[in-house]
């Protein structure tokens, strides 16, 4: 029916969305270079509520790494998403939806939501409104660093949302080394006190090569997960370090 109602060729490719690669579809004459305009080729998506989020931060690593549909360049996408999703996503800096959808999704695209759908227009009628959401991949990135690094950092120091940085942001460290988060947030020049939703995507990235450093100068800190040790202190309790029971003295920063 699709293809009877289309004035050009359409092909259908069944299969899961997450595990589908773009990589080979499209003809080598609409290949650009990164850095020249936009191909000629677009990706448009009415994506089922339960695998957008992950879909998306799938599609942001394949467009850092240029990979999939953005080996082709760089493709844009118009995407619906639940609205409560679309607003995460272009939530700036203080404003309550700021998440770590947000630092992904902005820190690779320009983002754009572009108009809402009120949810009586779908048959059958979901119980949301859906947000049309715009995303042009950048020449550059904010934060110029491999995608799993942003990815951890972000995705640690966003578990405590409403929590002073530091909190979250010493759940990078081992438990005997918490005190190191001081250093981290030295070095990035980024106020301990402020809450995450707070942080630019420009504060993200100086905290991100702050570890970064850290970690070359620690090997095997990288490797470390929370979950490595699971009699960790919780986040109320990070002030307070084992061994001499210091605590971090936030005033110096």
């Amino acid at each position: 029916m699709l293809a009877q109602a289309s004035p050009c060729p359409v092909h259908f490719h069944l299969g899961d969305v997450m595990s589908f690669t773009m990589q080979n579809m499209f003809s080598e004459d609409r290949r650009r270079d990164w850095s020249e305009g936009l191909p000629g080729i677009r990706i448009i998506g009415n994506l089922p509520f339960n695998v957008s989020t992950p879909l998306i931060i799938k599609w942001m690593q394949a467009i850092s790494e240029k990979q999939s549909a953005w080996s082709y360049g760089r493709v844009p996408l118009t995407l619906t998403f639940q609205k409560e999703v679309a607003e995460r996503m272009i939530a700036t800096e203080g404003m309550e939806q700021r998440c770590r959808l947000s630092i992904m999704c902005q820190n690779w695209c320009n983002v754009d939501h572009r108009f809402t759908i009120p949810g009586k227009a779908f048959i059958p009628k979901p119980q949301v409104d859906v947000g049309v959401v715009h995303f042009t991949p950048r020449v550059h990135p904010i934060i110029d660093l491999p995608f799993k690094l942003i990815e951890r950092v972000v995705s640690c120091i966003f578990r405590y949302r409403q929590k002073q940085v530091y909190k979250p942001a010493s759940l990078l460290f081992p438990k005997r080394k918490r005190q190191l988060v001081v250093s981290l947030l030295e070095r990035a020049c980024v106020k301990p006190i402020l809450r995450p939703y707070q942080l630019s995507v420009q504060e993200f990235g100086q905290i991100c090569l702050a570890y970064r450093d850290m970690c070359e100068e620690m090997p095997g800190l990288y490797e470390y997960t929370l979950e490595d040790t699971p009699g960790d202190i919780e986040p109320e309790a990070v002030a307070e370090q084992e061994g001499e029971g210091d605590e971090i003295d936030f005033n110096k920063l």
